[in-house]
């Protein structure tokens, strides 16, 4: 794999239609994307449990000093949370679960959308200087937000489930490449397998090329609170989330971790895992998934899908839904 002390590389234009002309060459039909119902990734990812690990993946994106500065500058994480949260899951879930029409799609979508965020950061980071040149389609960058995605996915649905067996995790490293090609990531740079994937996370971790500042630390904390939002997540969410941390990075970004959270965490700890697989599934299953299984029998989403897919990704259909065929 690909070290951080390298140069930057860059996607292109043709390396994202290479990356998408390997990935149509799997086998499966198009209206079971690139996963389908027999992959762990559609295990994995239709639990709406995964959004447990959803604020320790934002918050290690923004650990990151490239990732912080875009979002400030070229989003509208600040003043719009759920807005933000809403546009990354929609393109998310369309990788996940759309045909591969759509994936495909989205896809190109980020690409395009990549290109026009680029800048320079304001002040030096832990290792990052003054004026270091960022851009959002700079490969390491990339690998670093898959891999909080994919790790903090883990992480929650064992939270509250089974955990997978070591073969199954293995099966989910590997499907889950299948997603960072859709954001132009060569094979090449990533790890190998998932005992690799996990040193390449820890290492990370500690490195100083991760680093928090003061508008690290405030989108994180506007994230946490729930700002400009009607979501105001609970005290055992922020918990959770100081708790699955790194240490360093808990107190860097200032998370609150005292008798309080411990108290809450106890409490989340005990109950979820109870409480959870006895949800019925129409609930517990986010509506993407629900989508695609009506997609693969042949029907549209129903009212209850389409209610989902608006808590989760803000309008009721996966993205380019003339493509689902």
């Amino acid at each position: 794999m690909m070290s951080e002390s390298e140069s930057p590389q860059y996607v292109s234009h043709g390396d994202i239609e290479q990356q998408i002309s390997e990935l149509e060459q799997l086998p499966g039909g198009p209206r079971c994307g690139f996963f389908g119902p027999n992959s762990v990734t559609w295990r994995v990812n239709r639990e709406s449990a995964i959004f447990l690990g959803a604020g320790r993946a934002a918050l290690l994106q923004l650990a990151h000093p490239w990732v912080a500065a875009s979002l400030l500058h070229h989003s509208n994480l600040m003043n719009d949370a759920i807005g933000r949260f809403h546009s990354t899951f929609r393109v998310i879930y369309t990788m996940l679960f759309g045909s591969r029409a759509q994936a495909i799609a989205a896809s190109r979508r980020v690409y395009q959308l990549h290109t026009g965020i680029s800048g320079e950061l304001p002040h030096a980071v832990g290792a990052r200087p003054l004026g270091e040149h960022y851009e959002a389609n700079e490969i390491k960058a990339l690998c670093w937000v898959y891999a909080t995605l994919a790790e903090s996915a883990i992480l929650a649905y064992e939270f509250v489930l089974p955990p997978l067996s070591s073969d199954e995790r293995e099966q989910y490293y590997c499907e889950s490449k299948r997603i960072a090609a859709l954001f132009g990531i060569p094979a090449g740079a990533l790890p190998t397998d998932w005992s690799a994937f996990v040193r390449y996370t820890a290492q990370m971790i500690e490195s100083p090329l991760l680093g928090v500042d003061e508008n690290a630390r405030l989108l994180g904390h506007s994230i946490l609170s729930g700002a400009g939002t009607w979501v105001r997540p609970p005290c055992w969410y922020r918990a959770l989330t100081a708790f699955w941390m790194p240490p360093r990075l808990r107190t860097a970004f200032e998370l609150s971790f005292g008798a309080r959270e411990e108290k809450a965490l106890r409490s989340a700890t005990r109950l979820l895992p109870l409480l959870y697989p006895g949800v019925p599934r129409s609930v517990r299953f986010v509506g993407p998934f629900h989508e695609a299984e009506a997609r693969l029998y042949g029907r549209s989403p129903g009212p209850l899908t389409r209610r989902s897919n608006s808590f989760w990704m803000g309008r009721s259909r996966l993205l380019y839904p003339e493509l689902s065929e």
